[in-house]
């Protein structure tokens, strides 16, 4: 009985830090990257920079308000055929295929907390989430491209 009521303590004051303790959610850097369209059209767009595991896993989930012109970029070690979902994403977002040249091969509109994978229909090297709708409202199409060098400062 001893030990029982020496245990209740402890185990109830690590079920009260295990419901304080807030979601993980990782840091990201973010800078400013020029989509140029093809007009000759250069349009910025300030986006995170999702390049770990963790970071690419959590992406923009629970985030209820994304402002217009920016998004985040999620950058792959290599071109490959990727897949996307909106898994606790309360946010409309429009998706952009890049393959490793910085020319956007497709470009998706996804929905809210939606499972259902959005494929690319080519190789990628990076994808881009902005506001949903973001893309359109810019002219921004497939086969423009996007400056990546921020990537590499």
């Amino acid at each position: 009985m001893k030990k029982f009521l020496i245990l209740v303590p402890v185990i109830f004051s690590f079920f009260c830090m295990s419901c304080n303790s807030k979601e993980f959610k990782p840091d990201f850097d973010s800078k400013t990257f020029i989509i140029q369209t093809s007009s000759g059209t250069n349009i910025p767009v300030k986006a995170e920079i999702a390049k770990t595991d963790e970071q690419r896993s959590y992406g923009f989930m629970h985030r209820k308000k994304i402002p217009d012109g920016t998004g985040m970029i999620f950058v792959f070690e290599y071109d490959q055929l990727l897949s996307f979902w909106m898994k606790n994403t309360p946010t409309p977002l429009s998706l952009a295929y890049i393959d490793s040249t910085g020319k956007i091969r497709s470009i998706f509109d996804m929905k809210p907390f939606s499972l259902e994978p959005v494929k690319s229909t080519s190789s990628a090297r990076y994808a881009l989430e902005v506001p949903q709708g973001w893309f359109k409202a810019n002219g921004i199409k497939n086969g423009d491209k996007i400056d990546l060098s921020p990537l590499h400062k």
